[in-house]
C-alpha cells in the first residue's frame, strides 16, 4: 500500500496511529490512522510593516489536518476518507468542521496557525 523510494527526495511513510490522550471515565478514544506526518509547522501572518504578528496561536490537531488533506486536497469523499482514517463518517465530519473553523479563524483574526505533530509510535 505504501511505497518508499530511497532515491527520491519525497518519501512516503506508512500511516501512523494518533489518538487523544484522555484520562478518567468513559470509553477510550478510538485511534485515527494518519497517512501524512508533518513536522511541527507554524504559519505566522505579517503586519503592514512586514513584522510577524504576536497574537495567540491556533493549534490544528493531526486528525483535523489529515481530514482536511484527504477531503479537500486529495478529493476523497467523506466516506472514503473516514475509512482511510479508521473512524466513522460523523467523527470525520466533526474533525473537518473543527479544522475549517480553526483555519478561517486564523485567517480572519490574523493569528498564527500551528500544525501539531505527534511523535511516531
Amino acid at each position: 500500500m505504501w511505497k518508499v523510494e530511497v532515491s527520491s527526495m519525497s518519501q512516503e511513510s506508512p500511516p501512523w496511529r494518533w489518538c487523544w490522550r484522555r484520562e478518567g471515565r468513559g470509553r477510550r478514544p478510538k485511534p485515527r490512522f494518519i497517512g501524512f506526518q508533518p513536522s511541527r509547522v507554524i504559519f505566522v501572518p505579517l503586519d503592514e510593516s512586514g513584522r510577524p504578528v504576536n497574537n495567540e496561536p491556533i493549534y490544528l490537531n493531526p486528525d483535523e489536518l489529515e481530514a482536511l488533506r484527504l477531503v479537500y486536497y486529495l478529493g476523497l469523499t467523506q466516506e472514503e476518507a473516514a475509512k482511510k482514517m479508521g473512524i466513522s463518517r460523523g467523527t470525520l465530519w466533526r474533525a473537518l468542521s473543527s479544522g475549517r473553523k480553526k483555519l478561517v479563524s486564523a485567517l480572519v483574526e490574523r493569528r498564527p496557525l500551528v500544525l501539531m505533530s505527534s511523535p511516531a509510535p
